[in-house]
């Protein structure tokens, strides 16, 4: 296969070792390179649609899962929607209190639970980004997957959307976009 998700952590000989020294490595996280970190959930691509909010946008896909998160402390925060830093995006229990779920949409009256929000909020606002941002970039990777082992560095290295005991590779994504494996 010509594209693997590896944990950013890893040293780089690590790397070296499991991908040969020929693998090229895109760092695909908030701390990756100008070339890749547009690939990150973080990046402020703009005018993303917010999932059952018609006529709403987002600067970035987890401006969306945060900004629908509800706590039981907190409802909807749309201001999530308008981060472009890539900072202060993520909103804590510490704070907040127990996640509750996601709401279905900035006006919606019910709750999605974990896998419901996944599937609902996250996959779409991912897939649009793919689909309509980083068409440049994915050739880019076709190709290179063509001639060489590509690893994606990701914080999390959770492959299986069913998996709900850790949180999904965004990097996951990225390989089943590129081979045509997108999840129903």
């Amino acid at each position: 296969m010509p594209f693997v998700v590896a944990n950013r952590r890893l040293a780089s000989t690590t790397i070296t070792a499991r991908y040969g020294a020929d693998a090229v490595i895109c760092d695909v996280t908030s701390r990756g390179p100008a070339q890749w970190v547009r690939f990150s959930p973080f990046y402020p691509h703009g005018d993303i649609p917010v999932p059952f909010s018609p006529g709403i946008t987002s600067m970035s896909v987890e401006g969306i899962w945060q900004g629908l998160k509800i706590f039981a402390n907190a409802d909807v925060d749309a201001t999530k929607f308008a981060v472009t830093t890539m900072h202060g995006i993520k909103r804590s229990v510490k704070k907040l209190g127990e996640v509750l779920g996601h709401r279905r949409g900035v006006q919606g009256s019910s709750l999605l639970g974990y896998a419901e929000a996944r599937r609902e909020i996250y996959l779409p606002a991912y897939r649009w980004v793919l689909d309509y941002c980083l068409q440049h970039e994915l050739a880019e990777l076709r190709d290179l997957g063509t001639r060489w082992q590509v690893v994606f560095l990701d914080y999390e290295t959770n492959t299986d959307i069913a998996d709900l005991t850790r949180p999904l590779a965004h990097a996951a994504l990225i390989v089943r976009y590129l081979q045509n494996e997108w999840p129903a």
